[in-house]
């Protein structure tokens, strides 16, 4: 599994911002109220929905779960297999140049793949670096996903690569989701059999693990913050 215990393979194609988990989502539904806000989910196949139904992705089951929740929220992918950091900061300004209008908040999850083709910790702290410098000059908010390293890679690559989340996300005052795979990496039945990419049932398992930082991620609207 990418940035898990499992070396891995490929990752994205852009996704969509639609809905449908039940995971995460309260017993009832409330009421969807207030002004629409926008997520942009920028990521590699973890984002895409990569071997999954239209409607199954994690942009689209968090969009749901967030709305059952009462929050008026558009979560727009812009996953894309195989990402790399290095290829996510070079369509990054076009991504976000290319929105109706800025987003509400910024889902940063890359990494995986740098883990997968071992490229230096240091290369992926850069680019990382570089696209929460250029949020931050937009004025955008982010949730960092994190990754971890498989221990094949070596202690020291480990220990290099397993600090950079938390430590950007101090430096550039992001939201962090420390290991972004923490409830599915070591539980195979929520995996395809590729070893890597999550299920339909493995995403719902990450909104259900993830949707309370996304909520608390999300700034408040007008109303809310009087």
């Amino acid at each position: 599994m990418a940035g898990c215990r499992e070396p891995a393979g490929p990752a994205d194609a852009m996704a969509p911002a639609v809905q449908t988990p039940t995971a995460a989502a309260p017993a009832t539904a409330a009421p969807v109220t207030g002004p629409e806000r926008r997520i942009l989910a920028f990521g590699n196949s973890l984002f895409a929905g990569y071997n999954l139904q239209p409607g199954e992705s994690y942009p689209e089951r968090l969009q749901e779960a967030l709305r059952r929740r009462g929050l008026n929220v558009r979560v727009i992918g812009a996953g894309v297999s195989g990402d790399t950091t290095a290829a996510g900061r070079a369509r990054l300004g076009f991504v976000l140049d290319a929105q109706e209008r800025r987003p509400d908040l910024f889902i940063l999850e890359l990494g995986g793949n740098d883990l997968l083709r071992g490229l230096p910790p240091e290369q992926t702290r850069a680019n990382l670096s570089a696209m929460l410098s250029e949020l931050r000059r937009r004025g955008i908010p982010v949730l960092l996903m994190g990754m971890r390293a498989p221990p094949n890679l070596g202690a020291d690559y480990v220990a290099q690569f397993d600090a950079i989340y938390a430590d950007l996300a101090r430096e550039h005052g992001a939201a962090l989701v420390p290991f972004f795979l923490e409830s599915i990496y070591d539980q195979p039945q929520l995996i395809q059999p590729d070893r890597i990419h999550p299920t339909a049932q493995g995403i719902d398992a990450l909104v259900a693990a993830t949707v309370d930082d996304v909520a608390a991620a999300l700034p408040p609207t007008p109303a809310e913050a009087r």
